[in-house]
């Protein structure tokens, strides 16, 4: 049996909005991203872990190497490992996410960054 963390955590503040740890185990979590208006998450991969994303509010512009797809509200998109992506909020309301990541590591330093709006390394 897995150990996992039911009980959600804080919300962490960002310079593009916040996110929360809703479940952590072993080898899955799940998050509720929360993008505020016309901001975005850098440009980015992770080497031990895919991210499944689902839109509960909002709409989600999300790059995916050099593919640019819109998403709505019950709509969602699978982020494999390794694979440059972006999560952008392109309208007036936040932006709500569900993020399911899974994979051998999925400690917050799994990110590589190629383009940052808040000058993050």
């Amino acid at each position: 049996m897995h150990n996992s963390s039911i009980a959600p955590t804080t919300a962490v503040s960002r310079p593009w909005g916040t996110y929360q740890v809703l479940l952590d185990s072993e080898r899955y979590q799940i998050k509720r991203i929360v993008v505020n208006q016309k901001q975005r998450l850098s440009y980015q991969q992770h080497y031990h872990r895919s991210e499944h994303w689902v839109v509960t509010s909002g709409t989600a512009r999300v790059t995916l190497d050099d593919k640019t797809i819109l998403l709505s509200e019950g709509e969602s998109i699978f982020v494999p490992c390794c694979t440059k992506h972006r999560l952008e909020n392109p309208g007036l309301v936040p932006l709500v996410v569900i993020e399911v990541q899974c994979g051998e590591y999925l400690g917050e330093d799994d990110i590589v960054r190629f383009s940052d709006d808040y000058a993050r390394v």
